[in-house]
C-alpha cells in the first residue's frame, strides 16, 4: 500500500504537468493528501494568486472530483518547499523539514537552510550541519519569521 507521501508525489506528477499545459505561468509547489478522499494543490504565479486563479486551477482539475475533494491555494507565508530550486530560493531562512526515511537519527528538523545543492540540502540544527537528501524530504516549509 501506498504511504501518504507516495500518493502526494502521485498526484502532484499528474496535476503539475496538467496545469502547466493550461497555464504555463502557474506553478504547482506542492500537493498535500489533507485526508483519504481531499487535498490541496499549493500554486504560485508571478502576479501572485488570487481566488479567481485559484477557482481556474480547480476547474482545470474537475476530473479528480470524481474521488476527492480539490482545495487550491496560495503558498501562503510558511509556503512549501518541495523541489530543489524552491530551497535554492530560501537559503539563509529557517526552514522546516520531514524526512522518511529518518536521517542522523531524526525525523523532523528546524533550522537555518545554509546551502541547496544538487542531491541535498544543508541545515543548520543545534549547532551542526546536517545534510538531507531531497529523496528522503517528505515535507519542507518556509518558517514565517515575521
Amino acid at each position: 500500500m501506498a504511504t501518504t507521501y507516495e500518493k502526494e508525489r502521485q498526484l502532484e506528477q499528474a496535476i503539475a504537468p496538467r496545469i502547466h499545459q493550461d497555464m504555463p505561468d502557474v506553478d504547482v509547489l506542492a500537493v498535500e493528501l489533507l485526508t483519504p478522499s481531499r487535498f490541496c494543490v499549493y500554486v504560485d504565479h508571478p502576479a501572485g494568486v488570487d481566488h479567481a486563479l485559484c477557482a481556474q486551477v480547480t476547474s482545470a482539475l474537475r476530473d479528480f472530483t470524481r474521488e476527492y475533494t480539490v482545495d487550491v491555494s496560495s503558498p501562503g507565508l510558511e509556503r512549501p518547499l518541495r523541489k530543489p530550486q524552491h530551497f535554492a530560493s530560501v537559503v539563509g531562512r529557517r526552514v522546516s523539514l520531514r524526512t522518511s526515511p529518518a536521517v542522523a537519527g531524526r525525523a523532523k528538523f528546524k533550522g537555518v537552510l545554509k546551502d541547496a545543492g544538487e542531491t541535498s540540502v544543508t541545515l543548520g540544527v543545534d549547532d551542526a550541519d546536517v545534510t538531507i537528501p531531497y529523496e528522503a524530504i517528505v515535507r519542507g516549509n518556509l518558517i514565517d519569521e515575521g
